[in-house]
């Protein structure tokens, strides 16, 4: 995958050359395509072994007990995830705008996120604070909640035992600022350079695709997506998303 400085380069060469233009839009384009048509190809028959697996368990539960068979389920159960995150950071940069209430948006995933953690008897304290005045927004809805419920569980694994989650959201002017805000274990130092690079995870069975696809979505919308932290004390990640969504000009990225 390309990085953000081949990113640029290819973005002021288009602008220079339209026959340069026409060729890398074609090639990310077959990019996209190709990435596509191998995690779709993979993930088919995956599913059809993992739904093997779950009837084999059911039919037979002294499986359970065989060396190697709740690591063979988990092993399938992250490939699974694997494809499913390699999938939609391939189409992280294509964006479907709709006009919709990102107060309401953001207050629906508050409630959610709140009763998953009730159901799971969690002893962490989430809390929101969402301005009323944050007005209509033109963006990819789905995506969006996509990146804000992704912040929300990275900050529940983040917290071990007690701790507390805070979300909040106000209007600067042109510009919407949302914050998720934890008590939890912090990122390191030497971490906090690479966590938005894709591949790169630092936890137990992550993918490292989470926070890539995030910022993927963001910039998508014109945003930025940053983390400030301090290890054993916890981290708050700041969305900085503009009023007007132009879409016109859009290049998708790799």
């Amino acid at each position: 995958m390309l990085q953000n400085i081949d990113i640029h380069e290819l973005n002021a060469l288009m602008e220079r050359d339209e026959t340069a233009k026409r060729l890398i839009t074609q090639m990310l384009t077959d990019h996209q395509m190709l990435i596509s048509t191998i995690s779709h190809e993979i993930r088919n028959p995956l599913t059809l072994v993992s739904s093997s697996l779950q009837l084999i368990e059911s039919e037979h539960p002294e499986v359970k007990d065989f060396y190697g068979w709740t690591q063979t389920m988990e092993d399938v159960d992250f490939m699974r995830q694997l494809l499913e995150e390699l999938s939609s950071f391939n189409n992280g940069s294509t964006v479907r705008p709709s006009c919709f209430s990102m107060e309401q948006l953001l207050k629906n995933i508050a409630i959610s996120f709140a009763i998953s953690l009730n159901e799971q008897e969690s002893a962490i304290e989430f809390s929101s604070k969402i301005a009323p005045d944050l007005g209509d927004f033109v963006g990819d809805k789905l995506k969006l909640e996509e990146v804000l419920l992704n912040l929300l569980r990275n900050a529940k694994d983040a917290i071990e035992g007690a701790g507390s989650i805070f979300l909040s959201a106000t209007r600067l002017e042109d510009s919407l600022q949302i914050e998720v805000k934890d008590t939890g274990c912090g990122i390191p130092d030497e971490h906090l350079q690479s966590i938005f690079e894709p591949f790169r995870t630092y936890k137990p069975n992550g993918t490292g695709l989470g926070l890539a696809l995030s910022q993927q979505i963001i910039t998508a919308h014109g945003g930025s997506l940053s983390v400030e932290s301090q290890e054993g004390k916890g981290s708050t990640f700041s969305i900085i998303l503009p009023i007007a969504l132009l879409t016109t000009d859009y290049r998708p990225s790799v």
